[in-house]
């Protein structure tokens, strides 16, 4: 059970990493949740991160990751939604023959990507996939990323699926 302003402080740095990918300093965190002084905030921080919600990294500024979200902020804020970005492709005709391995495209595997609990990232070639040309954005770089975790399930991603990134 969280208090209004751990519950506050929470939702503050969620919608700041989903908008700018990085939390909001200390002293943006005291302004929005109007309090005195920061001392206010690290106490706030190491409660969330006792229950298990935060992590904080060592030694570095705005180090902060949300492990888990509380049920009741998920609901307010509508859980996760992936952005699928459409391709400038059009749909192939009907009786167009298959995809051959000479149309694909080889995409490198860069690691997995946190669907759930949040991984390390890795950021190394483990493996390619072969991508067809056609769902691809031509003049756009690519790779992908094996999922790892089962939050997304209902967008229909899973556990193990490789996802493009543009």
């Amino acid at each position: 059970m969280l208090t209004k302003k751990q519950l506050d402080l929470l939702e503050l740095i969620h919608r700041r990493m989903q908008r700018d990918g990085v939390p909001p300093s200390f002293d943006e965190m005291k302004d929005a949740l109007d309090l005195r002084s920061k001392s206010g905030i690290h106490r706030l921080i190491t409660a969330l991160e006792e229950r298990g919600f935060i992590r904080r990294l060592a030694h570095r500024a705005r180090a902060i990751e949300i492990v888990k979200l509380p049920e009741s902020l998920e609901a307010k804020l509508g859980g996760f939604t992936p952005r699928v970005i459409e391709g400038s492709r059009a749909d192939p005709p009907r009786d167009a023959q298959p995809v051959t391995a000479a149309a694909a495209m080889d995409l490198p595997v860069m690691g997995r990507i946190a669907a759930g609990t949040p991984i390390e990232a890795i950021s190394e070639v483990s493996t390619h996939v072969a991508v067809p040309h056609q769902m691809l954005t031509t003049g756009k770089s690519h790779y992908a990323l094996e999922v790892k975790g089962d939050s997304m399930i209902e967008a229909g991603i899973n556990e193990g699926d490789i996802v493009v990134i543009e």
